[in-house]
């Protein structure tokens, strides 16, 4: 079955400063210009694996907590799998998964302003210290 709305899990961390930075996927939707990418034969299993954890919610699976975990501690086995590292020079200090409802946006001829996807914040989990 075809939907038209998809709800979307982002990773994110901060550091002392407390400004939350977002980890990019290669093949997830995140910014809402960018269009997905097409990568037939190849299934990019993180990606695929946090499309089946949102459809999963309200339950996390234990694998995303793992994931986290290993975003506090910086694993390059795990940044690798990522397109966009926000914390390229040291870890993050906290990490936490914020929840979107993704939907198509209505078709637009201006090539400037196009815009793929339109967004809504649903709500954020409990941080997770790399004191924790």
């Amino acid at each position: 079955v075809m939907t038209t709305k998809r709800l979307e899990i982002e990773v994110e961390g901060a550091e002392k400063d407390g400004q939350w930075k977002t980890y990019e996927f290669k093949y997830k939707p995140g910014d809402v210009k960018k269009s997905l990418s097409w990568n037939i034969p190849h299934q990019p299993r993180l990606d695929w694996q946090m499309w089946f954890a949102a459809l999963a919610l309200p339950r996390i699976p234990y694998w995303l907590d793992r994931l986290q975990l290993k975003l506090l501690q910086g694993s390059p086995d795990v940044v690798a799998l990522l397109k966009k590292n926000p914390f390229a020079n040291s870890a993050p200090n906290r990490i936490r998964l914020s929840f979107y409802r993704y939907r198509f946006a209505p078709y637009s001829d201006d090539r400037l302003s196009r815009v793929i996807w339109e967004r809504e914040y649903l709500w954020s989990s409990q941080p997770i210290n790399s004191t924790n």
